[in-house]
């Protein structure tokens, strides 16, 4: 099988392609031969040594494969065998064949090509988790997505619509038409304005129910004060370390030096709660991520998700992906296409 190996911490020259033998499926695993793989910040997080689950390297990241089921394992159901899938892989996906627990492997929906099936398990699931899971966002309540574009910007666009909730969005001004397009209400160019004051502005000075935050650091302190009674924070990235000079973890460090110190007493006297998400530490909730993938599903078939991918790569191009991705050239997913 081929693969896009991280040889080291640093830049994307640490990404290289790399020949392997085809993994042997186990017990009650899937093999897969991948037609497309999703390339997630957390990728780019590994790379530059900043993502603490990528403990050693040589490594094979990507946490979501689409693509052909061709091998089951002794204790997996064979009728699986032949059928198109999207699955979530624990590292490896980054290669044209991952052998995935049958737990994690679901039908590929029809109305989806590899592509854009690859875009849906990681931003769709997170920000599910974010926005109904642990948000409990209800309709009529005001959001605020920052980075509006990604791929969980969109996912949460998608997801806000549904709810029925008012979507305020931070983004670069040459991404906004097509994030009114999306279903975005309000945008914000975090460039060139000040985005806690228009946050204010545009809520009347009452700010906002729920905020999905993807920076932390300084950032996570602003968006809790665009709070109202009743406000949730999610904080689903350390995307902000990406942009220090200090190496490595020490960037990790000054984040989290830089963040807000949460106390429940006052969190009490003030109404608002702040929750964190990591979709890569609930392979051990197997159950629960699977109703929201069979729900997220449901929202394909209905037309209310729509995955959207802005670029595919080829595999050999995955150190390509890294710098179009880490540049936030993106407006939704970046896939590596084998």
């Amino acid at each position: 099988m081929r693969q896009a190996v991280i040889t080291a911490a640093g830049g994307t020259d640490r990404i290289v392609p790399r020949e392997a033998p085809d993994p042997v499926p186990r017990q009650r695993e899937l093999r897969i031969r991948a037609r497309a793989s999703g390339v997630n910040f957390a990728d780019v997080l590994a790379r530059r040594g900043l993502y603490p689950d990528v403990s050693r390297f040589p490594a094979v990241v990507g946490y979501e494969v689409s693509g052909t089921v061709d091998a089951a394992g002794p204790e997996a159901p064979q009728e699986w065998v032949g059928r198109d899938v999207v699955a979530l892989t624990h590292f490896g996906g980054y290669a044209d064949t991952v052998c995935v627990p049958q737990e994690q492997v679901f039908e590929k929906p029809s109305g989806l090509s590899h592509e854009e099936a690859a875009a849906l398990p990681v931003n769709y699931l997170a920000a599910w988790q974010l926005m109904v899971v642990m948000g409990a966002l209800s309709e009529g309540e005001t959001v605020l997505i920052h980075n509006a574009g990604g791929g969980v910007g969109l996912a949460a666009l998608d997801i806000g619509r549904h709810v029925g909730a008012h979507l305020i969005g931070t983004a670069s001004a040459r991404k906004h038409a097509f994030l009114a397009e999306r279903g975005l209400h309000d945008a914000i160019d975090y460039t060139a304005q000040d985005w806690p004051k228009e946050v204010m502005r545009l809520t009347g000075g009452r700010g906002v129910e729920l905020v999905l935050d993807p920076f932390g650091g300084r950032h996570l302190r602003q968006s809790y004060r665009v709070l109202r009674s009743t406000g949730r924070l999610g904080m689903f990235s350390v995307a902000g370390a990406v942009s220090s000079r200090l190496p490595g973890k020490l960037a990790l460090l000054a984040l989290v030096a830089q963040q807000p110190l949460f106390n429940p007493v006052p969190l009490m006297n003030r109404n608002l709660g702040v929750f964190g998400v990591n979709i890569g530490h609930l392979f051990g909730e197997a159950g629960k991520v699977r109703t929201w993938m069979e729900a997220l599903l449901e929202g394909v078939d209905d037309g209310w998700v729509r995955p959207h991918v802005d670029r595919a790569f080829p595999l050999e191009a995955a150190a390509e992906a890294h710098a179009y991705l880490e540049e936030r050239r993106n407006i939704g997913k970046v896939v590596l296409v084998p």
